[in-house]
Parts: structure tokens; sequence; C-alpha cells
């Protein structure tokens, strides 16, 4: 199975910075994909950042330029680091992953997509 574990939220004062982590406990699959999403208080689940395993990165307009991700996807372990944080950045943090395969050689690929528990960031004005 996928068994995400983040850690690395906190308190922090606006213009601060932090850095999350994902780790896939069980690592007994290969990943297509990681990334992260955060939900805030009264507001829909929103992707924040994403990384393939062959490295690429995609990232929601709000946080480009702020926030990157890093790491290795092949290793099944990420990272988000955030910098110049806003108040509105305040939210849970999730890490996801996605597992691509197929049953059978012929058969169409199956995409499984696993999520953390998530990790708290406020931050203060």
């Amino acid at each position: 199975q996928v068994q995400l574990v983040e850690s690395g939220g906190g308190l922090v004062q606006a213009g601060g910075s932090l850095r999350l982590s994902c780790v896939d406990s069980e690592r007994t699959f290969s990943l297509s994909l990681m990334g992260w999403y955060r939900q805030a208080p009264g507001n829909q689940r929103e992707m924040v950042a994403e990384i393939t395993a062959d490295g690429s990165t995609t990232y929601a307009d709000p946080v480009k330029g702020r926030f990157t991700v890093s790491g290795d996807v092949k290793k099944n372990t990420i990272y988000l680091q955030i910098s110049s944080l806003k108040p509105e950045d305040t939210a849970v943090y999730y890490c996801t992953a996605n597992r691509r395969f197929r049953l059978c050689s012929q058969c169409s690929p199956i995409e499984n997509t696993y999520w953390g528990q998530g990790t708290q960031v406020t931050v203060s004005s």
C-alpha cells in the first residue's frame, strides 16, 4: 500500500518560511507523481504543487515564486519549501501520490490516488 506521512507544519509569522516533508512509509509501489494540496476552512481543497517521477513540476498561480516542490518521486519522498508566507496561506497541507499501473500488458492503465493525513500551517499577520 501507500502510506503518506507529512511533517513540518506549524505556526509562523507572515514573511517567514517552512519546509514540509512527505514520505511514503510503505514504499511498496512505484509512484508516477507526488504533490501538495491545501484546504483552508470553508474552502475546497486546491492543488499547490506537483512533481512527476521525471522531475517535472507544476505550481498553482498563487504560490509561484514562493513555493518550491522538490524531492525524488522514485524514492517516494518529496518536500515543499514555502517562503514569504502570507496569512492566506493558512491551511491544512496534504501530500498526495499517484500510482499508475496495468493489470496486464494489453490492459488500460489504472491510476490510484493516495492522500496523507495533512499538516497544519498557520501564518500570523
